[in-house]
């Protein structure tokens, strides 16, 4: 066990980019589900799982598969590589069921083994005792695999063929002058290997049936073949595993590459960036965009206006005036200003804690939003989704569309409840509205102190009792001095807060404005901004988990 942690380690070590790959490949998938095409998303995750897990294994062996047809000589090649009398075991068949391991070195690969599913009974040690004694230092390292017929009418064969292709580190394709063009081979298995030349092997094995004078023929058509399916690098022997002819230059090949310890890398950065490259063409190269401000903003003002802001405003300022006059009114006549109903309670904005408690919860009267405030507001969230998804491919753009309309049911709701939560202010009377109404009171009982003063003197004129002095001031009695002085002034004093009561209705009318879209701008911040710059965000850290994977 400690073989095998050493050995990830300089694997770790030897391919420290292969890591940062794996790690922004798997950061492009979980940024791309439920956005991008599930069946790409899938296939990019399951390489980078098998990638993570690889790394976690041997670094001191090599997986070299070796595939091919029903006759084609594959296990004949096997048993030609690992000079092994295998049948003596039942491991020789006239087709392969099963795939067959034989391992160089054993130390530290039963794990490998385990992770590549070859059964025990499958599976060979060069240096065990079925060895024909002649130590082969030249594939040390190399676990040599015989898969099974890629052709054979068993489904079951199909799929461990094309699971094991996806585990190798190195793949030694074995075709025969018979099928060596089969489309089966090519379109199935070779053309999707493109990007993988470097870890890729051609042999045409059975040369020897071949007249002498059409064997290089046959070899450059293979190459031709090749060529054609995007595999123009790859080496092709020409091999007779039955005579030995190419089978020493075989396994020297095989032995040059994992000498370089590159291949477990090579196949690896390989498939990381041929699932990379696929999910970018899905994901696209769009730049990632920012929410423009004006764009919030216009957004803020269409929900504003389906919420009754202006609507509103106004009620604060017209509720404003109301309360003030009638604080700071003549007493005589401000209570008629009661007889009016208040803006703000016949919008059910002015409940009070109380009458929330009572109501169970804050909720306004006001009129639902109109189709053309509705229409504003769908034209806002379109046109704000528009210009971040603009550049971006198919998936993402829908996926930012969709996401700027999802919470859209709760619009009405949430504005409502915003408004209902929102203190106005408009119930709080101003210090000076305050004092003002003290004075009034003040004025008032100067007023009747001078009434009834004057009441008082009548009432002795008619009794006749004339020896009580009427004080004067300039030649004004003072009993009419106080009455005059008191109406008149408080009088007065109501017409000059009228324009005091003005300025702060108005002042109210801003300070709820800014607060009401304050309130409004939160609720359009997590129904559509919040959601938007989410997928944003997405899309940015898949376009750069994409960028480590294929850097």
């Amino acid at each position: 066990m400690t073989s095998v942690l050493e050995g990830a380690k300089k694997l770790v070590t030897r391919s420290s980019d292969i890591g940062t790959r794996i790690t922004g490949l798997e950061q492009a998938v979980t940024a791309s589900r439920g956005r991008v095409d599930h069946q790409v998303v899938e296939e990019a995750h399951v390489v980078a799982d098998r990638a993570a897990s690889r790394l976690r294994l041997s670094a001191d062996h090599t997986v070299v598969a070796i595939a091919g047809a029903t006759g084609s000589g594959k296990s004949s090649t096997f048993n030609a590589l690992t000079e092994l009398e295998l049948s003596a075991v039942g491991v020789r068949r006239p087709t392969t069921s099963w795939a067959s391991a034989c391992v160089w070195g054993s130390e530290g690969a039963s794990e490998l083994l385990e992770w590549l599913g070859i059964p025990a009974r499958h599976q060979v040690t060069r240096d065990s005792l079925l060895s024909s004694g002649r130590e082969d230092k030249m594939l040390q390292g190399v676990v040599l695999l015989d898969l099974p017929d890629h052709d054979s009418t068993e489904v079951s064969h199909h799929l461990e063929v094309d699971r094991l292709v996806q585990l190798a580190d190195t793949l030694v394709w074995v075709l025969d002058p018979q099928k060596y063009a089969d489309a089966a081979v090519h379109d199935r298995y070779l053309k999707p290997l493109a990007n993988h030349q470097e870890v890729v092997l051609v042999v045409l094995n059975q040369i020897d049936v071949v007249p002498e004078g059409r064997r290089e023929a046959m070899l450059d058509d293979v190459r031709r073949l090749l060529a054609a399916d995007g595999l123009a690098g790859v080496p092709v022997l020409g091999v007779s595993a039955r005579e030995g002819w190419g089978v020493d230059e075989l396994r020297t090949e095989i032995a040059k590459r994992v000498a370089a310890k590159k291949a477990t890398r090579q196949r690896l950065e390989a498939d990381i960036k041929a699932a990379a490259t696929k999910l970018q063409e899905a994901t696209g190269e769009g730049k990632v965009r920012r929410l423009a401000k004006d764009r919030v903003t216009a957004l803020d003002d269409a929900f504003a206006e389906a919420a009754g802001v202006p609507t509103v405003v106004k009620a604060v300022e017209d509720s404003t005036r109301l309360r003030a006059n009638r604080a700071t009114g003549w007493p005589v006549t401000s209570w008629l200003s009661r007889l009016k109903p208040d803006p703000l309670k016949r919008l059910h904005l002015d409940l009070g804690s109380a009458g929330k408690a009572l109501t169970g919860t804050a909720r306004t009267s006001m009129p639902q939003a109109t189709q053309v405030q509705r229409a504003r507001v769908d034209t806002e969230v379109r046109a704000l989704a528009d210009q971040v998804s603009e550049g971006l491919a198919r998936p993402w753009a829908s996926a930012v569309r969709r996401a700027s309309t999802t919470r859209l049911d709760d619009l009405g709701d949430r504005l409502d409840k915003a408004l209902a939560g929102s203190d106005l202010g408009a119930t709080r009377i101003p210090i000076w509205a305050g004092l003002v109404r003290v004075l009034q009171w003040l004025l008032i009982i100067t007023a009747v102190v001078g009434a009834v003063w004057l009441g008082l003197l009548a009432f002795g004129a008619y009794l006749q009792i004339n020896d009580v002095p009427t004080p004067e001031v300039a030649g004004l009695a003072v009993p009419a001095l106080l009455l005059l002085g008191g109406v008149l002034a408080g009088v007065l004093l109501a017409l000059l807060c009228r324009v005091l009561v003005g300025l702060t209705a108005r002042g109210r009318a801003r300070a709820a404005d800014k607060q009401l879209r304050g309130a409004i701008s939160e609720v359009s911040r997590e129904l559509v901004v919040e959601p938007v710059e989410a997928e944003l965000a997405a899309y940015s850290s898949a376009r750069s988990g994409l960028d480590a994977a294929l850097r």
